[in-house]
């Protein structure tokens, strides 16, 4: 176990030093481990936490697939090398599942199923016995068929049982230098697409090629929610004037035409995350 890392007094807020440390018991007291890795501010708190307590006794897994943008796995990659831990790159078969395919709203749990049989199939290779990933308390709220396999599968989630919230994530993020302390939040590219619409490589791709366009232009705060020949974009609502800019609003409308959609229009509620989420009784 490496040497505690001193934390300034003046650098956390009270609540999220207690919440660091807390993190940082939970994380030694499950011991090595095998932590899935998405590159998103969350997972990357966890796998850095988990170096700096476990050292070489952690593993990152990312498991890629068409759902999985190329620009976030680089980014993964990129901060697994910053972090200084052994990073994994493994196949996905989550396309292959029908349960996946048909996208109902229980589609996550088929993805979150197939990733923790990656990382159990790895940490078994590895000779670790725990599988982590990166839930936090805020995730509780939301509409999260995937926790239902991390449960099924023993995976432990560090940053929930500690009681990290996102923006403790991002406090202690800053705190420790990591870059993904503001990275906007992200998501699997099958969630722009309607439960019940089908998904494929072809729409996968479509809505990357979109978002990359936006992101292109200096978009952070990014979906295009994919509606067959229509693509709803939302944006962070300090974004929107930008969209006024009629030469900024014609490339948009060409490169999303360009990756495949007919017509192209702005939702003007803006970004919400899981906007194609069931509503919740």
């Amino acid at each position: 176990m490496k040497d505690a890392v001193a934390i300034h007094p003046l650098s956390l807020s009270k609540c999220a030093e207690e919440a660091y440390a807390r993190l940082r018991r939970t994380i030694a007291s499950t011991g090595p481990m095998v932590v899935g890795f998405s590159g998103g501010s969350d997972s990357a708190l966890l796998l850095r936490v988990a170096s700096d307590v476990l050292g070489e006794s952690v593993v990152a897994v990312t498991a890629v697939s068409p759902s999985l943008a190329q620009s976030e796995l680089e980014d993964a990659k990129a901060l697994a090398t910053e972090i200084g831990v052994r990073h994994l790159l493994v196949d996905s078969q989550e396309m292959e599942e029908e349960g996946y395919r048909e996208n109902s709203p229980r589609r996550c749990y088929f993805c979150k199923a197939e990733l923790f049989r990656i990382l159990k199939e790895t940490a078994a290779e590895e000779g670790v016995a725990a599988i982590a990933y990166g839930a936090i308390t805020d995730d509780l709220g939301d509409f999260r068929p995937g926790m239902e396999a991390a449960r099924e599968a023993g995976a432990v989630a560090p940053l929930l049982e500690a009681g990290i919230s996102k923006e403790q994530v991002r406090e202690i993020s800053r705190h420790l230098g990591l870059r993904t302390w503001d990275k906007p939040q992200s998501a699997c590219l099958s969630s722009r697409v309607p439960f019940g619409t089908r998904i494929n490589t072809a729409v996968l791709t479509r809505i990357e090629t979109a978002e990359a366009a936006l992101r292109s232009e200096g978009f952070r705060q990014i979906r295009v929610r994919d509606h067959g020949e229509i693509a709803r974009i939302e944006c962070a609502q300090d974004e929107f004037d930008r969209l006024l800019d009629p030469r900024l609003r014609q490339r948009v409308v060409l490169s999303l035409q360009a990756a495949g959609f007919r017509f192209v229009c702005v939702d003007l509620t803006g970004y919400r995350s899981g906007s194609l989420n069931p509503p919740q009784s």
